[in-house]
């Protein structure tokens, strides 16, 4: 290793030193704020640590043991995988102070499935790829599982559990038959056999790949875990799958079509388009029918990756950096809005009992704490795609790369599905300013680190829907740096 390798991968370093430094502290002291303290410590000083990072990447990324691709892009998402981390942690806190005796094992777990997240995001080999993934996945079935004494969550462990194992085992599949066909399973050497047979396998395992990551977005149709796992994890969990280990594998998406050229294949680019289109229709129709917060934001999230798909199916067909800025764009707003959105069921949840999910339960809320209200309004028309709003400018960059990439078809579907999200984010905001009634529950005591973070991202989301140029020029040099 030499020392420019050891300052592009000193994030991780630092990230996964933290972790054993954690997990020997509350070995020795079994303490909660000990265990927070240590966690917030070592996710500040990795986000520090890109600033060095930065300095010894080249604009094409910098090569890692033939393994990992560190790019300004992906320095870029490891940045987000930091902060929904942090936010994670604060929320964590006092949700987890008042249900459990012992969770210090929950922060050691967030670290761990942060550091899956950065390994996927990097990763350029199908090894590097199956390592972090897993090392996300495996630290998320039992961060799901949190508190253990509720029925909920240990169910949605399980169906999380036995399905991401199928999806897996089928992403193993496909790399095993792409092996076989093209004889390499770095990204950048897969080459399609001119022999029929070998073609075969080759188209095979990349369907079997794409099947695992579309699970692992929950598209359509591949999605029936979501609502499900949404609804009996934690809220505070339900944030972080929700954002970080979305935007591990969106980021891996878009290296592997880059990489690969995927999407030239007929069949495949077809496959996708359907996926995406279904993704945008279905996910909102089903949200219509639903009375459960939870359920509701999990068919609203599948309906926001169809959105981002379109702009990774024209990545040959658009600019490359419009498509980048695009993307950036659009998962940075998403992380803010969908953190913010579970942020406010956390702290609107009596933390000795269930999350407050039913729709009903948020009847009056302006009237009873105006502020988290006013937040969770922003998030719904941030959702909805309503200007002012940085869901606005998301989704309007998603259709200048659609109109860029002559992607008619998908943007219909996507005018479609905003049109039908409009209905059920409005009966949010409805329901909220609806008269309180006679005998309501009072809000729980609230954690002030909770509701700091969640203020924030409240401002951040109005702000830069109102005057987006800071974000957009950060977003737009680091598309620049990194050579597209």
């Amino acid at each position: 290793m030499t020392l420019a390798d050891l300052w592009v991968s000193f994030p991780l370093v630092v990230l996964v030193g933290g972790t054993l430094i954690l997990m020997i502290g509350v070995s020795i002291v079994r303490t909660h704020k000990l265990a927070l303290g240590l966690t917030l410590l070592t996710l500040v000083l990795s986000l520090a640590a890109h600033d060095l990072a930065l300095e010894n990447i080249p604009a094409g990324g910098y090569e890692l043991f033939g393994l990992l691709n560190v790019s300004g892009v992906q320095v870029f998402f490891n940045a987000l995988f930091l902060l929904g981390a942090i936010v994670t942690a604060l929320f964590a806190y006092p949700y987890f102070n008042e249900r459990l005796e012992r969770c210090e094992e929950f922060y050691i777990l967030l670290l761990t499935a942060t550091a899956g997240a950065m390994v996927v995001a990097a990763a350029t080999h199908f090894a590097s790829f199956i390592l972090g993934l897993e090392i996300l996945s495996i630290s998320l079935y039992a961060m799901i599982a949190y508190p253990r004494q509720s029925h909920q969550p240990l169910e949605a462990a399980a169906k999380y559990l036995v399905l991401s194992a199928v999806a897996s085992s089928a992403i193993l599949m496909g790399m095993a038959l792409i092996y076989a066909a093209s004889g390499t399973m770095a990204f950048a050497e897969l080459t399609l056999s001119p022999e029929s047979g070998e073609r075969s396998y080759f188209l095979l395992g990349q369907a079997l790949i794409c099947v695992g990551i579309a699970f692992k977005l929950s598209l359509v149709p591949f999605h029936m875990w979501t609502p499900d796992v949404y609804q009996g994890a934690p809220a505070v969990v339900t944030g972080y799958v929700a954002t970080v280990s979305k935007g591990a594998v969106i980021a891996l998406l878009i290296r592997y079509v880059q990489a690969t050229d995927v999407l030239s294949y007929d069949g495949v680019f077809y496959a996708v388009v359907f996926v995406a289109v279904a993704s945008m229709i279905v996910g909102n129709l089903l949200a219509l029918l639903q009375t459960n917060v939870k359920r509701l934001l999990a068919y609203s999230s599948i309906a926001h990756l169809g959105y981002l798909l379109i702009a990774v199916l024209v990545v040959n067909s658009a600019r490359p950096e419009l498509v980048m800025e695009t993307i950036l764009l659009y998962v940075a707003a998403y992380f803010m809005i969908t953190l913010a959105a579970f942020g406010i069921v956390n702290l609107t949840s009596e933390h000795e009992t269930e999350d407050n999910e039913q729709l009903e339960a948020y009847t009056g809320l302006f009237w009873r704490n105006p502020l988290l209200a006013s937040i969770l309004t922003a998030v719904a028309l941030a959702l909805a795609g309503i200007p002012l709003t940085v869901g606005f400018i998301a989704k309007f960059y998603v259709f200048a790369a659609g109109v860029e990439g002559a992607a008619w078809a998908l943007i219909w579907a996507l005018l479609i599905g905003s049109a039908i999200g409009v209905f059920y984010y409005l009966r949010l905001i409805y329901t909220m300013v609806k008269e309180v009634q006679p005998g309501a529950t009072a809000l729980p005591r609230i954690g002030t680190q909770s509701v700091v973070a969640v203020t924030v991202l409240g401002i951040l989301i109005v702000v830069l829907g109102v005057y987006p140029t800071p974000m957009i020029d950060m977003i737009r040099s680091i598309v620049q740096a990194s050579g597209f």
